[in-house]
């Protein structure tokens, strides 16, 4: 139920839903119509600009990527959380992590062989008759980067489960403290999930959205752009929909 509204307030759909509201309000109340009508174009054309939707993904960048050289932070593991699976993968022959997972799993890749320290992958069953994300993770890990993974955690539907079910498998490993994968704009969320389950969190992030504005074609509506707003205000959401269930 709570994608399903979610869907509904993320735009496409709510711009959508704004001029439907603004063309039945016309009939009895013009002026307020009109004013409905021009504000769901306005909102659907900034929420598509990649100025716009790199301006709130950069907002949540909060946490500094770590050294590319030298030292990393002390961790006893490191804990790489999913995004989404390729479900067809028709290539393949089977379901796949997808590209968003993979991008956060090459990194946990690259940091497990930089420590050598163990890692775990967490995520749950995207849908019927699937794999476990957690499960497409560790054998892509194992196959494609040549990294072993200890411990997969299958069980969770979100970051908040991704916390609560890592936590379990790690505590009972005497794990404590340990380097968190995930994109850069997911890692506020993320971090203060794994803090509340008792675990000391170095932030590990990935995928940097890069300058929000870059030229003019960057204040011109595209699907990248829709996208990045999409993500953000997802993050904001899910940010506000923990903090008011806690």
């Amino acid at each position: 139920m709570h994608r399903a509204i979610e869907t509904l307030l993320l735009p496409p759909a709510s711009a959508l839903w704004l001029l439907l509201l603004g063309a039945l309000l016309r009939r009895r109340w013009p002026r307020l119509g009109r004013a409905t009508l021009v504000f769901a174009v306005v909102w659907l054309w900034l929420a598509a600009t990649p100025a716009v939707g790199g301006l709130l993904l950069g907002a949540l960048q909060t946490s500094a990527p770590l050294p590319p050289t030298g030292a990393l932070p002390p961790a006893d593991a490191i804990v790489v959380l999913s995004a989404e699976a390729d479900r067809d993968g028709a290539e393949y022959g089977a379901p796949v992590a997808g590209a968003l997972t993979m991008q956060r799993l090459r990194y946990g890749a690259w940091l497990q062989r930089r420590t050598g320290l163990p890692m775990l992958t967490s995520g749950g069953v995207p849908g019927t008759d699937l794999p476990s994300l957690a499960a497409l993770m560790a054998d892509a890990a194992q196959r494609e980067f040549g990294v072993p993974v200890r411990w997969r955690e299958e069980r969770s539907a979100d970051t908040r489960e991704n916390a609560r079910y890592s936590a379990e498998l790690l505590h009972t490993a005497g794990v404590r403290r340990v380097l968190l994968v995930t994109s850069a704009w997911h890692m506020p969320r993320a971090a203060a999930c794994f803090t509340r389950q008792g675990l000391t969190v170095v932030p590990a992030p990935t995928g940097f959205r890069g300058p929000a504005f870059t030229g003019w074609t960057d204040l011109v509506p595209r699907w990248s752009g829709l996208r990045d707003t999409c993500l953000a205000l997802h993050e904001l959401g899910g940010a506000l929909a923990y903090a008011l269930g806690d």
